[in-house]
């Protein structure tokens, strides 16, 4: 090309319309030039996009290593051939590769650390609460390796059997009992043996208190003197009645979904797991999910997903980031300036969660935690476990408990007893002040309902929680039989020896309007928000997820935590959401849904009495 050039300049140097024609023609090899150097470089820069996405795509990508995200990224990870990408937004739950370091998540008896520390927890707060003389109440959630079964009070409990026949009813087919029992049963090995209700190969470890406490004794004893039954499992045949609580605590540890399930697939070369990244938007083509952006170190990246991207980030998350990414109501979104992605009105709705009140006596025999509590014990205590794992640090503590019906006519007990041999002041952020003892105790099937929406297009904002506790006649009722209730489990003989003066409510509390006053003071959050993102059927206009897990409206994304349950189960959340996930699994997998048919479920002989 060189050669043409100098060939036309000496021709004839001095002719002005060769002169012209030069330039043009210099002018016209130059664009050919560059132009394949442009071109050169959009293909060069395409094969490095693409370079990029494959070093950065996976087969799944898992947005949340919490109770769900941590079962998920095992089981998937279980074919060689399938690469997993976990997504964290909060800290390792180890330090060097030590509990111990990290003794605050692992040792039982120090969960209230960190419900009062944001290192490791979202630290949300409600909208001022109308029916509860307008206050904030505080919901602690677990932002780190494991979740929220990292800041737990590592109590195991599943619910009734009805409800799960229940939300098949309200659309979750596949998801009665039947079909769940063998995925409780799937996730567990329990310390008493496997049996028609319990596990004895999964990875979840679940035991029985060992501190044989009196009070717990006392507890017990004086619920049967009241007329309720003791029941030896109330995760098997019979819920109803009160006996010993099962607990995910392992040879005194605390058994997080991350020690039950994420260290064990940790060494899979086909499995990545990240901490402190926050996954700010979904990616889409189309309504089709192709992967996930996220924020690390400051930096904006993105992960690629050539099969699914799965949230499980829980109740609060998981709707939040399908709003930021244009899954949702389309007028809120719209309003924020959201592109839509799918008009899905149900995001964020249906929000229930489990309220509950501290009801406490003083105890007149120096035998509860109030000494455990001095510095100079805990030091004690905290070296016994630093050493053996065992002593007072190796429980909650929450080791009897309950369930009974409200009043004749309810089919299956929708009110919940948590004993402690001890004082609980505002989540445990105020040190006990004296030997005392105490229940907590709530309705658990709520008819109050509420909702979550964004505030802001920044996912660091927190979005705005609305769970309009105490807005029906029914839930103030059911409170007031729970103080009621619990006073006449008391007041048995079993307690004479150990009974001081009630501390709350307080002798002074006795009518239906002070004790309505006294709840809308006192009750606070059982931790257990649910059910916005609930799984139904494609007609069902509330429906955000299938019964198949998938987002309604577009393709390969799937909702697997919490936030999917059509209604919220009569108890705790952290074992029902393991099992959620490890259905969800054998579901994505393709597998047939696991079945076990005709086991039996205690009822009451007579529905006419209230025990």
């Amino acid at each position: 090309m060189s050669y043409l050039m100098k060939g036309v300049k000496c021709c004839s140097p001095m002719n002005p319309m060769h002169k012209v024609t030069g330039t043009l023609f210099k002018a016209h090899i130059l664009k050919n030039i560059l132009g394949i150097n442009e071109q050169q470089f959009k293909i060069s820069r395409t094969l490095s996009q693409l370079s990029s996405e494959k070093a950065n795509s996976y087969t799944y990508v898992i947005v949340g290593a919490g109770s769900a995200g941590c079962v998920l990224a095992n089981r998937l990870t279980e074919d060689p051939l399938s690469t997993v990408l976990l997504l964290e937004a909060g800290p390792k739950d180890t330090l060097l590769g030590s509990k111990r370091l990290m003794w605050k998540i692992h040792m039982p008896a120090a969960l209230t650390y960190n419900l009062c520390d944001e290192k490791y927890n979202w630290y949300y707060h409600t909208s001022s609460q109308k029916h509860m003389d307008n206050r904030i109440m505080y919901w602690p959630r677990g932002r780190v390796w494991g979740g929220s079964s990292s800041l737990n009070a590592m109590v195991y409990i599943r619910g009734h059997a009805e409800d799960y026949n229940r939300w098949s009813r309200e659309g979750a087919i596949g998801w009665d009992y039947e079909h769940c029992l063998p995925y409780f049963k799937k996730a567990q090995t329990h310390e008493l043996g496997p049996d028609q209700y319990r596990g004895g190969n999964g990875l979840l470890y679940v035991s029985r208190g060992k501190t044989n406490h009196p009070l717990h004794h006392a507890f017990l004893e004086a619920t049967q003197q009241a007329g309720y039954p003791f029941t030896d499992d109330m995760n098997g045949y019979q819920q109803e009645g009160f006996g010993w609580m099962d607990m995910t605590v392992h040879q005194g540890q605390r058994w997080s979904t991350a020690s039950a399930y994420l260290r064990p697939a940790m060494s899979r070369p086909n499995l990545s797991v990240t901490e402190k990244t926050l996954v700010t938007k979904i990616l889409f083509q189309g309504t089709k999910s192709i992967g996930v952006e996220y924020v690390k170190n400051g930096q904006r990246k993105k992960a690629f997903a050539s099969k699914e991207v799965i949230l499980s980030g829980g109740a609060i998350n998981s709707p939040q980031l399908l709003m930021l990414s244009g899954i949702g109501n389309a007028d809120d979104l719209k309003k924020l300036g959201i592109p839509v992605v799918c008009h899905l009105p149900g995001v964020g709705q249906n929000l229930q969660d489990h309220l509950e009140v501290y009801v406490q006596q003083k105890c007149t025999k120096p035998i509860t935690l109030y000494n455990a509590q001095k510095p100079v014990n805990m030091v004690r205590i905290g070296l016994e476990w630093l050493w053996k794992f065992t002593g007072e640090g190796a429980t909650a503590h929450l080791e009897s408990g309950g369930f009974i019906r409200s009043e004749p006519g309810v089919p299956h007990p929708d009110i919940q007893f948590h004993f402690l041999p001890s004082q609980v002041i505002d989540h445990g952020r105020v040190a006990s002040t004296m030997e005392a003892y105490q229940v907590h105790v709530g309705p658990m099937r709520s008819t109050s309902v509420g909702w979550l929406k964004l505030k802001s297009t920044d996912p660091n904002d927190h979005p705005i929680i609305e769970p309009n506790y105490m807005s029906t006649e029914r839930d103030i009722w059911e409170f007031r039989q729970c103080v009621r209730l619990t006073r006449e489990i008391f007041a048995q003989k079993a307690f004479e020896k150990f009974r001081g003066p009630e501390i709350l409510p307080g002798k002074h509390v006795q009518s239906d309007k002070e004790i309505d006053a006294f709840i809308r003071q006192k009750a606070d959050s059982a931790y257990h928000p649910s059910c916005t993102c609930k799984m139904g059927q494609l007609s069902d206009s509330t429906a955000v997820v299938d019964p198949q897990t998938k987002v309604i409206g577009v393709e390969n994304l799937r909702v697997v935590d919490a936030s999917i349950m059509p209604s919220v189960v009569s108890g705790n959340l952290n074992a029902p959401t393991i099992m959620i996930a490890e259905k969800a699994a054998d579901i994505i997998k393709g597998l047939p849904s696991l079945q076990e048919k005709n086991v039996p479920v205690y009822k009451p002989k007579t529905l006419e009495t209230q025990r």
